[in-house]
């Protein structure tokens, strides 16, 4: 029992957050990266310092989009407009790409120290899907995606990844945009309407929803269920194991 509508056939999960314990991580390392840059430009003005709050900052601008669209997205929340810079940029240059690149090396090291945990409840979903042949693909916006996955264990549970290098690659706009999710659909051949988007995610949410996507799961780590169902999620789930209850009963149906 998959907790879903009969007509699905295909599952596309989103990583930090929904498969992995990572997301808080990367709301830290943003934090970091911020904090250190609005203190540099609070001193080079003279104007008080506002630290970025890794709860609201972090779900309004930064999580579930590509590197750099966060970075802008979160600037341009604070009036800021900075160059575009190169990605030869030095980690905190006063760039986007030098911005953005601080972050990653800050996200690669905690992520080094602090090694990666899988949600149970997601691994036990992944396995029950494998078991019944049914596809399933990562979309992530992430360039660090295939390396999260090795570190969890977790990357010979998936048919297709669709992440951050693919993204470029391909010219594949970000999230919220679905063309992701739709890119990890077209790859196992299954039609939107017959797929399921995972996301914890508001703007991954609003992907899944903008793509026609048969379900929206949003997985509700951090308290925001009713965002994320005003985002368009169909059903809520604090843990993905909600959806494998042993009687057979959906509590994620319930909750839709």
């Amino acid at each position: 029992m998959l907790g879903l509508p009969d007509h699905i056939r295909a599952f596309l999960f989103d990583l930090d957050g929904v498969l992995t314990q990572t997301a808080k991580v990367h709301a830290a390392a943003w934090k970091d990266m911020f904090d250190s840059f609005l203190r540099a430009e609070a001193d080079r003005s003279g104007e008080e310092f506002v630290p970025f709050d890794a709860v609201e900052d972090y779900d309004a601008y930064v999580d579930g989009r590509p590197r750099q669209d966060g970075t802008r997205a979160f600037l341009a929340s604070r009036g800021i407009r900075l160059p575009e810079g190169t990605p030869a940029d030095p980690p905190g240059s006063r760039t986007v790409q030098g911005l953005s690149t601080a972050k990653n090396v800050t996200v690669l090291r905690m992520i080094q120290e602090q090694g990666v945990q899988p949600y149970p409840g997601s691994v036990e979903y992944l396995h029950r899907l494998r078991v019944l042949g049914l596809p399933r693909a990562v979309v992530s916006s992430s360039a660090n995606c295939r390396d999260v996955l090795r570190a969890a264990g977790i990357d010979g549970l998936f048919d297709v990844v669709i992440d951050g290098v693919v993204a470029k690659r391909e010219n594949l706009p970000g999230k919220p945009a679905p063309d992701t999710y739709l890119a990890a659909a077209r790859a196992l051949e299954t039609p939107p309407e017959h797929a399921a988007v995972f996301e914890d995610a508001l703007a991954g949410v609003a992907s899944g929803r903008a793509g026609g996507f048969g379900t929206v799961v949003g997985v509700d780590r951090v308290g925001q269920a009713q965002a994320l169902r005003e985002h368009g999620a169909d059903i809520v789930v604090a843990d993905l194991a909600e959806l494998i209850e042993p009687d057979g009963r959906s509590a994620a149906k319930a909750s839709a």
